[in-house]
């Protein structure tokens, strides 16, 4: 990693105290919804109020989700939030064909402005629902962001995420594993054989997480990456 000299960081510095007077900082807004942009992988991507913010980790779900979609591989990005994973697949990958969906019209919105213009498609539905059916059986790479934070700990979210962020986006369920389990039962119908499915999880989860795609006839694995505080989920259908 390079390291900012002082002068590029006093001018960031800067900057975030100049953002923090905005009038949506002092409500509470996060940064990203006040400037209506989010770094990530390196792309500018736009994001608006109600709108799941990516986070920093994600990087590298959507990193091993690069690595393993060969040129024109079909990819469907699900959860997709502000489309930052469709946008970096489209970016990174030669050929890529990536179909994206989520629940939340304004996510939805915001993705369309991300996704299409770098060639790829948006629907706005519960998971799979809205995919076009003949994307069954032939999806390479799934990538599915999904909310995994327990019920209970909702109250612990920094403010920025629980009151300005879809509650749909973060809780996932009694033990935050609801919906990835939902995801697992409909991925073998989607995949191609040898296909993949991708899952950010945390720490604490990956056992449990790991038994829910099995159940499903997946062959799970679990990466770590410790510089971004990231685990992953990565299930094979078999050949």
């Amino acid at each position: 990693m390079v390291e900012s000299d002082p002068a590029t960081a006093a001018l960031v510095d800067r900057r975030w105290k100049e953002e923090d007077r905005r009038p949506g900082r002092t409500a509470g807004l996060p940064l990203e919804h006040v400037v209506g942009w989010a770094e990530f992988a390196g792309l500018r991507i736009a994001v608006g109020p109600g709108v799941f913010v990516p986070r920093r980790r994600t990087e590298f779900l959507v990193g091993r989700a690069v690595a393993l979609a060969a040129p024109g591989a079909l990819c469907v990005d699900l959860c997709c939030g502000s489309g930052a994973a469709g946008a970096v697949l489209l970016e990174r990958v030669e050929g890529v064909e990536v179909h994206a969906s989520d629940v939340e019209p304004a996510a939805v919105a915001c993705a369309r402005r991300n996704v299409e213009p770098r060639g790829g498609r948006v629907y706005e539905g519960d998971l799979f629902a809205p995919l076009p059916p003949g994307l069954r059986g032939r999806v390479d790479v799934l990538v599915a962001n999904v909310p995994y934070v327990p019920t209970a700990d909702i109250g612990l979210l920094p403010p920025e995420a629980r009151d300005h962020e879809p509650l749909v986006t973060l809780d996932g369920g009694p033990d935050g594993l609801d919906v990835l389990r939902r995801v697992a039962a409909g991925a073998p119908e989607w995949l191609a054989p040898g296909g993949h499915l991708l899952v950010e999880t945390s720490e604490r989860q990956a056992g449990r997480a790991v038994e829910a795609v099995s159940a499903h006839g997946l062959a799970a694995r679990i990466v770590t990456c410790e510089e971004l505080y990231a685990t992953v989920l990565v299930a094979t259908r078999a050949g």
